[in-house]
């Protein structure tokens, strides 16, 4: 009894911490599109395309979050197909 309430305490340590890494990775992706929003619109005055600006950051946003879409897919491909092969 006590070896299985230690192995139900380990096993609920583990999911809390991988909660939490889970919780920082999203809040330090939070801050880097808070930086890119930043960037971007810093851009787009740079440019002088203000008239435009809402447009032309929409559709940069769009091309980025798809080619990371697409990125993040093929690596975790990868991945998964490496899992595969040693099993």
């Amino acid at each position: 009894m006590k070896q299985k309430a230690k192995r139900e305490a380990e096993k609920i340590k583990r999911e809390v911490i991988e909660k939490v890494a889970a919780l920082v990775t999203a809040a330090f992706g939070f801050v880097a599109a808070l930086a890119w929003n930043e960037a971007i619109k810093n851009a787009i005055i740079q440019l002088g395309l203000e008239k435009y600006g809402p447009l032309f950051y929409a559709i940069i946003v769009t091309v980025i979050a798809v080619v990371a879409a697409i990125w993040i897919g093929r690596i975790k491909g990868k991945i998964n197909g490496e899992e595969c092969k040693t099993n």
